[in-house]
């Protein structure tokens, strides 16, 4: 899908503009980009209550570090938890850079939100970052009452390649039976190494291109393409044939950018499964408009939808452990 410069909503037009020549796929960028990501570890969000524990692996000899988000005022009441999965193609950025996220989420409803720095893709591929943020799951209902988290509203949430990582994870929870995900958010996830989809080829729109689609799934997927290994479900969420139990559903994606296509599929198909599941499309958005340029009015329509589907579930879905 060839994406012209009407095509792109006015408001994000200039910042698309300026950031396209910079989209191209290479190590070298991808470790530059990275390194200076780097600099953002351990950086406070203002006006939250900030930790950071190192966990225990049971895939890896390594620790995950893990960033916890809290409220300011205490509550004597438990809080809904959110297992945060950040987003950068699963090679690139730290749960810090995703502070706007991080903090809508809890100025929206008073939660707390658990996100693991998960290992990269240049350097660790599939299955490391899916085992980091499983590991964080289990890590948070094992120490749901440490946290003063409610058992039965444990939620996952993601964007980008985070969105892929929170489909990953709540399949893998069904299939396991170890922790009971009441509600998920994939927003505009990265789930489909095939890009088959008429909006995956030969898209050329900023920030997020078919280019760099699959050099980032190349990244991730490397040891199984190396080994001639089937590419499962838990790798790409796309290929799951089963969408069934599965919990309650919020997304939304933007109409120029390669994932549209492949999340649209993907909500069709918890639909057919019976998932409640809620979707947005928006026309004129590339990739993490609503990060990018948040004051336009489509980037304010997308975060008022997050909030909105995010407030909703808190009040309505629990899932006892």
């Amino acid at each position: 899908m060839k994406v012209s410069y009407k095509m792109i909503d006015k408001e994000l037009r200039l910042f698309g503009m300026l950031i396209k020549p910079f989209c191209r796929p290479s190590l070298a960028m991808f470790k530059f980009v990275q390194k200076q990501c780097l600099k953002s570890r351990g950086k406070m969000i203002e006006g939250l209550d900030c930790q950071e524990r190192y966990i225990d692996s049971e895939n890896s000899n390594e620790k995950i570090r893990v960033r916890i988000y809290k409220p300011l005022t205490s509550s004597d009441k438990p809080l809904p938890v959110v297992l945060y999965c950040h987003g950068g193609g699963y090679a690139l950025t730290v749960p810090e850079l995703a502070y706007p996220q991080i903090k809508g989420l809890i100025d929206t409803r008073d939660c707390i939100v658990v996100a693991p720095d998960y290992r990269k893709s240049m350097e660790a591929p599939y299955p490391a970052a899916l085992d980091d943020c499983y590991d964080t799951l289990k890590w948070i209902k094992n120490n749901i009452n440490e946290l003063g988290a409610r058992s039965d509203q444990i939620m996952v949430v993601g964007h980008s390649a985070g969105g892929g990582l929170t489909a990953a994870v709540t399949l893998l929870a069904r299939d396991k039976k170890e922790v009971n995900i009441a509600f998920q958010m994939p927003v505009c996830p990265m789930i489909d190494d095939c890009m088959l989809g008429d909006s995956a080829i030969d898209n050329n729109a900023p920030m997020w291109n078919s280019k760099l689609n699959a050099f980032g799934w190349d990244l991730y997927l490397k040891d199984l393409k190396d080994n001639n290994q089937e590419i499962p479900a838990y790798a790409a969420p796309a290929r799951a044939t089963d969408y069934k139990n599965l919990p309650p559903t919020a997304t939304y994606v933007g109409d120029i950018e390669p994932f549209r296509d492949e999340t649209i599929a993907y909500v069709e198909n918890l639909k057919a499964a019976g998932v409640p599941t809620k979707f947005k499309l928006y026309k004129g958005g590339y990739h993490g408009f609503d990060a990018i340029v948040p004051k336009a009015k489509i980037s304010q329509q997308a975060i008022e939808f997050i909030h909105s589907e995010f407030s909703y579930a808190v009040d309505n879905y629990f899932a006892k452990q």
